[in-house]
């Protein structure tokens, strides 16, 4: 087994004329970043793309739900355990995990929270077993946390992204998130942006005999090489779980197995999923051309090797083969200059491509082997 703690994933895609991620203007989110404009899709938003694709719900089951309105989470968890429990006990329960007296129409907890169908059932059973009072509760959380933790096995969004609570229950079950995700960046400049001038024609009005369009609109869209980062605290990951009952305890091989398979596929949506902002128009659904996985004892960000942004020779290629350069490069000389003895392995669609002189694997899924497999061939 390992001693190394971090998974560190670094993907590249490059994306054709798209829109992923826009702000509150309507305007593609972008970053400044060794001087030069770059365009951003944040965190929130790949993450999010993650836990609501199907590859997700194949391979780790259902995600969160996720709201601030508890009228509405009552009424959904409610018809969802329809079947085990009454209405009453699934409300009441609610209200004691929300720290509310009251659910009734118009009350909203503070922030939108992510709720664990499994975790409110399991309470459910807690309290319908012999109606422990919401004090016996929490006494029993504060001792022993584990047997709580193990209901979110099968809601495993909030165990890689955490959560905090405030008020009631919850506030006793702070989950830290094992998956740090950063702001995808491009790898080069980008700007100006480009304008899409769009029409939308009336087809009644033009067999009437009349011009012009019934509708135009601009949108913004541009194309680039994206750099996504993330790094994955196996131990943390192990203790949100219920498989540890703390960070500093010793892991087994059967606990860190189970977080190994959960790191290969989450690699495998880094590497995949694309956000679905704008796709109905620009059917920018590209996978990853190359990618890097570690397993090291602290996350590593290589977003410096683009702080000086990647030029292109039209004549030779565009962004993309210098981008690999560029990552595979600033890799080895990290390695080398802070002695890190990071156990790595690379993959990539194009031949030829090599990581510290050692072929980078052709197969996605080989790569993932890998990972589930702790780094080893």
């Amino acid at each position: 087994m390992s001693d190394k703690n971090f998974v560190n994933f670094h993907v590249l895609i490059s994306h054709s004329p798209s829109c992923l991620n826009r702000d509150d203007m309507n305007m593609q989110k972008t970053a400044v970043f060794g001087g030069v404009n770059r365009v951003r899709i944040s965190s929130q938003s790949l993450k999010r793309s993650m836990r609501m694709s199907d590859y997700y719900s194949a391979k780790l089951g259902e995600p969160s739900v996720r709201t601030r309105d508890l009228n509405k989470l009552k009424t959904r968890l409610t018809e969802l355990l329809k079947d085990r429990f009454d209405a009453e006990l699934v409300g009441r329960t609610v209200e004691w995990i929300s720290g509310k007296e009251k659910i009734t129409d118009g009350v909203t907890d503070d922030a939108v929270a992510p709720w664990s169908v499994d975790e409110v059932a399991h309470f459910c059973e807690l309290v319908q077993a012999d109606g422990q009072d919401i004090k016996k509760l929490e006494k029993q959380i504060e001792k022993d946390a584990r047997p709580f933790r193990a209901a979110m096995r099968n809601t495993v969004d909030i165990a890689l992204s955490g959560r905090m609570a405030t008020s009631g229950l919850m506030s006793n079950l702070p989950v830290d998130g094992a998956l740090a995700v950063a702001h995808a960046i491009t790898t080069h400049a980008v700007e100006p942006q480009d304008v899409d001038w769009f029409t939308a024609v009336d087809d009644l009005t033009q067999d009437a005999g009349e011009t012009g369009a019934g509708h135009l609109n601009t949108q913004q869209f541009s194309a680039g090489v994206f750099y996504r980062y993330a790094s994955l605290n196996l131990k943390q990951l192990q203790v949100n779980l219920g498989l540890l009952p703390d960070i500093k305890s010793e892991e087994t091989t059967e606990s860190r197995q189970q977080a190994l398979d959960i790191a290969r596929h989450a690699f495998h949506l880094l590497a995949t999923v694309v956000p679905s902002a704008k796709q109905q128009s620009f059917a920018a659904h590209n996978l990853a051309d190359f990618a890097i996985v570690s397993f090291t004892n602290q996350p590593i960000s290589l977003a410096n090797a683009f702080e000086q942004p990647v030029k292109h020779d039209y004549k030779v290629a565009g962004f993309l083969k210098p981008s690999i350069a560029s990552l595979a490069n600033y890799w080895a000389r990290m390695n080398h200059a802070y002695s890190l003895d990071e156990q790595a392995q690379a993959f990539a669609v194009e031949e030829g491509v090599e990581l510290d002189g050692k072929p980078a694997l052709d197969s996605l899924k080989t790569l993932e082997d890998w990972i589930a497999n702790d780094g080893k061939a």
